[in-house]
């Protein structure tokens, strides 16, 4: 961490903020002009004011002069030299207007037959909710931020894992560790919304039952230091550390420890199961990206991985499996890489690579549209929504003044929290509401379709 940042931690620390309480700071009226218009010269046609101003009014001077067919003269003159323009300020470089090609009866009757468009949903450049996070790691290779199936949050800061309630909006405090074992490095929830997992500095695992604010089992022996990335897959809790290791866990019996996957010579920092549990993908800060397949497991052994992907040139951190491909993984680098990349998981063929200009922190889909959303670091501090495949920029939401390391995405889909160096957990409405899906029409039921059989 930097001077800068310590020292605006000590300021905080000093004022004893209570974590997770909300922000209320005064918003800006959205109705309120805050811009003033400033005119682009070179846009102006002075030629067409002058124009105006001299011999434009002088057929009106004189209406004696005037007659219907110099004013039919008049009027094709000045559509032939343009001259019949309302504005002088007038953008030169605008695109023209398409021409119609198709005529317009027929243009105007298919319109009524085609499939209405889709409006263009309005993304918020602020975000809805602002809450203290005070001690937070400002550490890019930790998880400290998820998001349950039960629709609560779980962040850790410094030694203490907080639970935020999104129904509520109540707070609770799950656990505490000593400082010889802290801090906390990494938290994940279990699929049931109700377990949840814990890695620690001193290189164990706590598994806590939320319902009860119990520790139910502790695992050791995996790790030689700090785990700091956590995934779930149904029963099998994978940990990642500092070491290299990653592990599968079965917490289900008492020897846990079932495979051991070595292929990082450095920290473990990323760790994404894909949605149908089969593959792995793990980043490390060796700038590695390492898919691995349950298929090819055995016991206890140290499995080969699948596919080594080395295009990243600093440290791999952000994974995200897409929702509506089962095959493709966006992966993000750091400060010395700062591409988001699109992978074909079963090939390991690179599909895309895209330069974002800041350290890619952590990736998000949504999982009702084609739009992936990335946080970064230095130095916007800002969330990225993009459009896939095309890549276009549609939205870039700032407020954070600090790198935005840990985004979490609320069980609907719709709301996206973010917890980043600046000691603030912000909460912004990025995705937007599903859309219902309409009810399937009834149709008329087949005749004695009750019936079994006719005798």
């Amino acid at each position: 961490m930097d001077a800068g940042s310590s020292s605006s931690s000590s300021n905080l620390k000093g004022q004893s903020r209570c974590p997770l309480q909300e922000q209320f700071l005064q918003k800006r009226n959205s109705k309120e002009n805050l811009d003033r218009f400033i005119p682009n010269r070179s846009a102006m046609d002075f030629d067409y004011a002058h124009y105006m101003l001299t011999e434009g009014r002088k057929g009106k001077e004189n209406p004696a002069v005037s007659s219907p067919s110099r004013d039919a003269y008049r009027k094709q003159l000045a559509e032939t030299f343009n001259m019949n323009r309302t504005r002088i300020l007038a953008f030169k470089n605008k695109p023209p207007t398409p021409v119609e090609l198709i005529p317009h009866e027929i243009s105007t009757s298919a319109h009524h037959q085609a499939k209405p468009t889709k409006p263009r949903r309005h993304i918020s450049q602020t975000s809805e909710r602002t809450l203290d996070a005070p001690d937070i790691v400002d550490d890019f290779y930790l998880n400290l931020l998820d998001w349950g199936s039960a629709n609560v949050l779980a962040i850790a800061l410094e030694n203490t894992v907080y639970l935020w309630d999104a129904s509520t909006g109540s707070t609770s405090e799950l656990a505490t560790i000593d400082d010889e074992n802290g801090p906390v490095t990494s938290v994940n929830w279990a699929p049931d919304g109700r377990h949840i997992a814990i890695g620690l500095n001193n290189s164990e695992v706590q598994l806590w039952d939320s319902a009860s604010n119990r520790l139910l089992r502790t695992l050791k022996g995996g790790h030689r230091s700090r785990v700091g990335s956590l995934a779930w897959n149904n029963h099998v809790l994978t940990t990642g550390g500092m070491d290299g290791l990653i592990v599968n866990n079965d917490v289900r019996i008492r020897s846990h420890i079932v495979e051991t996957y070595r292929g990082h010579q450095q920290e473990v920092c990323g760790l994404k199961w894909s949605g149908s549990g089969q593959q792995l993908a793990s980043g490390g800060n060796d700038n590695l990206l390492h898919i691995w397949d349950r298929s090819m497991a055995s016991s206890n052994s140290a499995t080969q991985w699948l596919h080594r992907l080395e295009d990243h040139t600093s440290a791999v951190k952000a994974l995200a499996w897409c929702p509506f491909q089962s095959n493709l993984l966006a992966s993000g680098g750091g400060g010395g890489d700062r591409c988001i990349k699109f992978w074909n998981t079963h090939t390991g063929s690179c599909l895309n690579s895209v330069d974002t200009g800041s350290q890619v922190c952590s990736l998000l889909w949504n999982k009702n549209e084609r739009e992936l959303l990335s946080s970064h670091g230095f130095t916007q501090n800002q969330l990225t929504l993009w459009k896939y495949p095309s890549m276009v920029k549609m939205a870039e939401l700032t407020g954070h003044t600090s790198r935005v390391l840990f985004m979490a995405q609320s069980p609907d889909g719709c709301t996206v929290a973010s917890a980043a160096g600046d000691e603030t957990l912000r909460f912004w409405n990025v995705f937007g509401v599903p859309e219902v899906a309409k009810p399937a029409p009834k149709t008329n039921p087949e005749p004695f379709a009750q019936l079994n059989r006719i005798r």
